[in-house]
């Protein structure tokens, strides 16, 4: 087995576990976005939202620039979007499935 794929993988989904950050990452969808701006979006802190970026930055997906003294934030890896999304499928298909065993219960 190769141990290498498997470590990037892992540090991959560990910086794409934590809720904060998937929100992150969606509010960044329709383009770059200052810190406060993320705050407003997502409710988070202004620390958190700072240390959230940076370990979305460190694992290139998201990158920045500076414009005087404001930074902006944009996604750096859009693919990382169809993960989400499938993620998303996932979840729904779960939840209907959850939903037909609650409904095949109630009927009995």
């Amino acid at each position: 087995m190769k141990q290498g794929i498997h470590v990037y993988k892992a540090t991959l989904f560990k910086a794409l576990s934590h809720p904060l950050r998937l929100a992150i990452l969606d509010a960044l969808r329709d383009g770059e976005k200052t810190v406060t701006q993320l705050q407003e979006l997502t409710g988070g802190e202004q620390a958190t939202i700072s240390q959230h970026l940076k370990v979305l930055h460190t694992q290139h997906f998201v990158a920045f620039r500076k414009d005087g003294t404001q930074v902006y934030y944009r996604n750096e890896d859009p693919e990382v979007y169809l993960f989400l999304d499938l993620g998303r499928q996932v979840y729904e298909r779960q939840l209907h499935r959850q939903r037909d065993r609650i409904d095949a219960i109630r009927e009995l």
